[in-house]
């Protein structure tokens, strides 16, 4: 049988057991036929529904651990992605790739009615497993897929479209996948397109990490077009041998051998090291292809030069070091210039010397799962770092994710049971992310395990202590939540026997030390300039670091030469009214004044000052004698 008359007879067989006529040549899309042809082979039940298997804490936090570098790119699209289709009943999931969920961002009323329900962090969704569905058959392909309706392999997924592609790396190997799902009535056809974005731009800055010190070239038919998505990137080591490229690299250099050990003068017709040099002095130059088509590159990146480059925490913040505490240097992974943030490492230090509960309270996106992952180093403890988001649990299922199961406790539970997220935690730190979300029955089932540490997995009668330190995250006013009766006043007293609060960025002194270093994680040989910097600092940041992370990657892929100054932040963060003089002149005012009053509360110091905003010498001297 050829592989045509094998997909009609799929497709067939499936609308006659849900009960449908077969349309008149109305096939379903090739990759949906071809995906329900392994599931039919896999041994799937099209009217079954197998319960979803969820991997247990700690192989989550192996998981997450592994996918590290393309992890933290992924959910800073995913930030941008839930801002542009919030409020449409949505759910975005980033999946590593044997398709288990690492991270959900989703509409509550979506999360948590229907089928959606099975959708939670650490649940597997390969097509072996789910069948036919956006994370598993985008895995299984390589390629982006969209499933709507009953086009999913599973009945009891008939009302969800969902739409998915993968992640690649620089060596095109599938590293992850992003996904966009919503009831099927509610389906938006621009997700695709936006999901697509999201992984070409993951991929792109993926590339980059990669190759950071490779040289990488950028490469269009169209000058104006190099710094977006539609560039090609081809990574080169120092003979001139192609070492990574992206699909549109691929595509622009169709009929070429575009593969990994590919001399560039195979690829156009220039000398490597001629054009190199060309180029490093920075601007575009033309050149050909090895077919004879016109095309313009420039440089992404160059080499890192041992006698010229200077390390990486010596540009984060000039005239001061980027990071003060009472722990050790090499302890601390992020900016804490700030006397708030200095207070909170403290008080997170004494907490540990304690082993008690810690409280981080914060705006969302102001740090404070970094601020735990550091309490975890800090600890020395051997155990696994396990991240709970306790506003993603299902309500019936919140007590068998936490204290575990043993098998057949209820319906759909593993034969094997399961050991629960509080064990994989044992021996190192627990993190109930987003506390004040916590229904109040769970609150209760919470509280008991903070009486005694023991847990007793559901459906069993022996219990287990565990040695953890635990950690609380929120970002809801619990005081305020006690008031209104949403949170248990004996939990809160119970969590916040250390209490941490993280600023926001807006309010944060070391805001210029910030923005280097996220722009130093994102590409190590970026630079930005004071004036772009005033710019940012007079943004509101209501998603603080992560809107940072996001908006500086924008700029970036404006900016193939990593150098960003006023006019480029300002094209991907305009102001409201930021355009007219008047508002120009109140800009400048304001950053007048940030400059000012820094420069009074340092004692009129003008080095001190510089040091604090990270800004040179010469521009406080400016904006003072500006001031007068």
């Amino acid at each position: 049988m050829g592989s045509n008359d094998e997909r009609a007879l799929a497709h067939a067989w499936v609308l006659r057991s849900r009960g449908a006529a077969l349309p008149p040549g109305g096939l379903p899309p090739p990759e949906i036929l071809d995906s329900w042809v392994r599931c039919s082979r896999a041994g799937l039940d099209l009217a079954a529904s197998p319960p979803i298997q969820v991997v247990d804490g700690g192989d989550l936090a192996r998981r997450r651990e592994r996918a590290e570098v393309v992890r933290r790119l992924a959910l800073a699209e995913l930030e941008t992605l839930c801002q542009q289709i919030a409020g449409s009943n949505f759910l975005l999931a980033f999946a590593d790739p044997e398709g288990v969920v690492l991270d959900l961002y989703a509409d509550n009323r979506f999360l948590t009615s229907g089928s959606a329900t099975d959708i939670v962090t650490g649940s597997l969704w390969s097509e072996a497993q789910a069948g036919t569905n956006g994370l598993g058959t985008a895995l299984a392909t390589g390629r982006p897929v969209a499933v709507n309706g009953l086009e999913h392999f599973l009945f009891k997924y008939g009302d969800i479209s969902c739409t998915a592609a993968p992640i690649r790396d620089a060596y095109g190997q599938v590293v992850g996948a992003l996904d966009a799902s919503s009831y099927f009535e509610s389906r938006q056809r621009h997700t695709q397109a936006l999901v697509q974005m999201a992984c070409t731009q993951i991929e792109k800055l993926l590339l980059l990490h990669q190759m950071r010190e490779r040289l990488v070239l950028a490469v269009h038919p169209r000058a104006e077009f190099l710094g977006t998505l539609s560039a090609g990137l081809l990574a080169f080591d120092a003979q001139g041998r192609l070492l990574a490229f992206n699909a549109r690299a691929r595509d622009l250099l169709s009929g070429l051998d575009v593969a990994p050990g590919t001399p560039f003068e195979q690829l156009f017709d220039a000398p490597y090291e001629l054009f190199v040099a060309g180029l490093r002095s920075g601007g575009e130059r033309r050149v050909r292809d090895a077919l004879g088509s016109a095309l313009v590159a420039s440089c992404v990146h160059t080499p890192p030069r041992a006698s010229t480059t200077r390390p990486a925490r010596e540009r984060l913040a000039p005239n001061a070091a980027p990071v003060v505490s009472t722990a050790r240097r090499a302890d601390i992974e992020f900016v804490a210039d700030d006397a708030a943030v200095r207070t909170a490492l403290d008080s997170v230090a004494a907490a540990l010397r304690l082993n008690a509960p810690l409280l981080i309270l914060g705006e969302a996106g102001t740090g404070k799962e970094l601020l735990a992952r550091h309490a975890h180093r800090l600890s020395g403890r051997g155990g696994a770092f396990v991240a709970v988001n306790c506003g993603a649990l299902p309500a019936d299922l919140f007590e068998a994710e936490l204290f575990g199961y043993v098998g057949g406790a209820f319906t759909g539970a593993r034969r094997e049971g399961s050991p629960g997220l509080i064990a994989g935690a044992d021996g190192g730190t627990l993190l109930l992310d987003e506390i004040g979300e916590l229904p109040l029955p769970m609150q209760a089932a919470l509280l008991r395990l903070l009486d005694d540490w023991l847990v007793r997995p559901v459906g069993g009668t022996a219990a287990r202590r565990v040695d953890v330190q635990l950690l609380a995250a929120t970002h809801v006013d619990l005081e305020q939540a006690v008031r209104e009766r949403r949170f248990r006043a004996d939990l809160m007293h119970r969590l916040n026997t250390v209490r941490v609060d993280l600023p926001p960025l807006r309010a944060r002194s070391d805001f210029a030390a910030i923005v280097r270093f996220v722009l130093d994680a994102l590409r190590h040989d970026a630079d930005v300039d004071d004036a772009a910097i005033a710019w940012l600092a007079r943004h509101e940041w209501s998603g603080n670091m992560r809107e940072l992370r996001a908006v500086l990657t924008r700029a970036l892929l404006a900016r193939p030469d990593g150098r960003l100054d006023e006019a480029a932040v300002q094209r991907v963060l305009p102001l409201a009214g930021a355009g007219a003089p008047e508002a120009r002149s109140a800009l400048a005012r304001g950053a007048r004044e940030r400059v000012v009053d820094e420069f009074e509360r340092c004692g009129r110091s003008v080095s001190r000052t510089s040091r604090s905003l990270g800004i040179s010498r010469t521009t406080v001297y400016r904006y003072l004698r500006q001031r007068g």
